[in-house]
């Protein structure tokens, strides 16, 4: 269901828009929405999620709950998504009723690796050799070209869960009997250069934009630091990558916020890696970057406001924060990271998502440093890092 622009008021009752989880991402895009003079209501099973804290109303329901859709809809103008594994179904009953974005055919894309790579191929857009496993037929006939490989679980696999590194047909086998049998891609690994993501935006009307390429650095399959502008990246990579995302957005009439990860290759190609129909961990350095943020951008996609082309105004480097650092080496109990010499830097702003029990490789927060050029930039993040304990980059 489409509707006109859904204007901010500063009238009671707020215009509200809707989330579907109550995660970190839920609780900034709350933060953008409410900044613009929207309400924000929350549907998620844990009542002390990171997002209910602050929204206006919030529905403990599970996401397969009629009666919260219902609760949901009867509250709220639009409604949006912060994770990719909502029920399908509750989407499109939603979808009947108001406005939803993204739309339940794009999520259902990026819910599955092997639709999501035969998505990539039919869009045009190159991604690694790959096959589908669901059966022992498709084992059988697994190339030999595609090994050594990764195996990753078709759903539900997130910073780097239900994946195996395999060498051998024995190996995958193993692998994939570990893994349950359960449906699969097996991916060729791939010599990289580096990781990047590209962050777009695109509006009902197909107007699109995006932030800058973001450079990534991955640490057992999780996000840990991403560098704006792409420091490492000929500008005719980042090109293409821009390029090639705004194409798979397009090519599924996207409406919403969109995060494209790629792999720049050892021989110089460029590969779509996944999608998230959401705003990404990799664009958290735009809040305080950019004067128009990756959520923000979520907020207008979701109410039909204008887009416009953000604007970088300082380069930046995002430190992902996980549970890990509230322990020390070989103490059970967790403590407090040093917040405070960490915020004596300059340009360091700290971000924590309202979560009150760390836990190792759980993700609680993140920390921008922000500097007059990237140089510098990274210069005062490697001081948090060696502050924090965490590895140089």
């Amino acid at each position: 269901m489409t509707r006109g622009p859904l204007l901010p008021d500063a009238a009671e009752p707020l215009p509200t828009l809707g989330v579907l989880g109550g995660g970190q991402l839920g609780r900034m895009f709350a933060h953008a929405a409410q900044a613009a003079g929207y309400g924000v209501a929350v549907l998620d099973p844990d009542p002390a999620g990171p997002a209910g804290q602050l929204a206006q109303r919030q529905i403990a329901a599970a996401y397969d709950d009629p009666a919260g859709w219902a609760a949901l809809a009867s509250c709220c103008q639009a409604v949006t998504t912060e994770f990719e594994n909502v029920p399908a179904q509750a989407m499109d009953w939603l979808a009947q009723r108001l406005p939803v974005s993204p739309p339940a055919a794009a999520v259902a894309i990026c819910q599955d690796r092997a639709r999501e790579k035969a998505f990539f191929e039919r869009a045009g857009v190159p991604c690694a050799p790959h096959a589908p496993l669901c059966r022992d037929a498709d084992l059988a006939a697994v190339p030999d070209r595609l090994l050594p490989g990764i195996l990753k679980t078709a759903a539900l696999g997130y910073d780097g869960k239900g994946q195996v590194a395999v060498d051998s047909p024995a190996a995958l086998a193993a692998a994939w009997a570990a893994l349950g049998r359960a449906p699969c891609v097996l991916e060729q690994r791939l010599s990289l250069r580096l990781e990047l993501s590209v962050i777009v935006a695109r509006g009902r009307d197909g107007a699109i934009v995006q932030l800058p390429v973001q450079q990534n650095l991955h640490r057992d399959g999780i996000l840990a630091v991403t560098q704006a502008p792409a420091p490492d990246l000929p500008a005719e990579v980042a090109a293409q990558a821009v390029d090639a995302a705004r194409r798979l957005a397009a090519a599924m009439d996207y409406v919403g916020v969109l995060c494209v990860e790629f792999f720049w290759l050892a021989d110089g190609r460029l590969v779509a890696n996944e999608m998230a129909p959401r705003p990404h961990n990799s664009g958290h350095y735009s809040i305080d970057a950019c004067d128009v943020s990756q959520f923000d951008l979520q907020v207008r996609t979701l109410a039909g406001l204008p887009l416009v082309m953000p604007r970088q105004h300082s380069p930046a480097v995002m430190l992902n924060l996980l549970g890990d650092l509230w322990f020390a080496p070989g103490v059970g109990a967790p403590r407090t990271p040093p917040w405070d010499r960490v915020l004596a830097l300059p340009g360091a702003r700290l971000h924590l998502y309202g979560k009150a029990e760390p836990r190792r490789a759980r993700k609680m927060g993140h920390l921008t440093l922000t500097a007059a050029t990237a140089s510098e930039a990274r210069r005062v993040a490697l001081q948090a890092c060696a502050l924090l304990g965490l590895p140089a980059f």
